[in-house]
């Protein structure tokens, strides 16, 4: 009987359905469990202390239900949390979030990037890393997109907010001449169509998630999955079941679940 393990993805809300929808093509057999943590979105204005427990928590509600690997599809509970999950949890594989400046940095042609991301993952050890490392020879234009992950929570992916914000952030950079624009927050795949109308087709918008995905494929300890035997795809929310419903048949086309999911007064999860 093939092992049938499960792989599990957490998310602080809708954004890791960019992550998810690429896993599911990388990975087409197993059963894969998807938390949004809607209930706390966003993480990026939370204290690192709070978004560590929450890491934690969905971690182990996870392992708990037969996750083999855990993919953090969050910047800011990767910048967070990943070390010390990786720490605690020495036995699971944990794939997380970095923001690609790196491939940004090498295929620039004006020397200018822009990336936009939460103030946590700006504020946090590993993008400070990650800039020293390979970008020290660019121009790098950043800009936080107040409200944005809200917008896209609420599922207004073309709407005039949504469009004001990123024009507010981009058309600054694209006066400055950027030609790549690294999308450092799992919500903001959810819009790329949107900004590229707005930036054009000369500018290059990096989403990290298939990189993410495919690291996820190579580090998976779960085995052969049964190709015959239909996967199950499960998501939970902690927030409101039919907001997650609505976004997720937006840009997942297979069948999921939809289920609540509820935080106790001590932070635990129930069952």
């Amino acid at each position: 009987m093939p092992d049938q393990k499960k792989i599990g993805i957490f998310d602080s809300g809708v954004g890791g359905i960019s992550v998810l929808r690429v896993l599911l093509k990388e990975l087409p057999a197993h059963d894969v469990i998807f938390v949004a943590d809607q209930a706390h979105v966003p993480y990026g204005r939370r204290p690192l202390e709070e978004v560590q427990t929450f890491s934690f928590e969905i971690t182990r509600w996870l392992l708990d239900r037969d996750c083999a690997e855990i993919i953090v599809a969050c910047n800011t509970a990767s910048a967070a949390a990943l070390h010390e999950l990786r720490a605690a949890f020495p036995q699971v594989p944990f794939v997380g979030m970095e923001p690609a400046v790196k491939p940004a940095a090498e295929q620039t042609r004006t020397g200018t990037v822009g990336v936009i991301a939460t103030p946590a993952t700006f504020q946090g050890a590993l993008y400070a890393s990650v800039i020293e490392r390979f970008a020290n020879h660019v121009t790098v234009l950043e800009n936080t997109c107040p409200g944005l992950v809200e917008e896209i929570e609420a599922g207004h992916l073309r709407g005039a907010e949504t469009r004001r914000i990123l024009e507010t952030a981009l058309h600054p950079m694209l006066k400055k001449g950027i030609d790549t624009v690294v999308l450092g927050c799992t919500h903001f795949p959810l819009v790329i169509p949107l900004i590229q109308e707005i930036t054009g087709p000369q500018v290059r918008v990096i989403d990290p998630a298939p990189a993410v995905a495919r690291q996820a494929v190579r580090v998976f300890p779960g085995g052969n999955a049964d190709l015959k035997r239909k996967r199950r795809v499960e998501a939970f929310t902690t927030g409101d079941p039919e907001r997650l419903r609505t976004l997720v048949s937006l840009f997942i086309k297979e069948e999921t679940i939809i289920r609540p999911l509820a935080w106790d007064a001590a932070n635990h999860l129930e069952p």
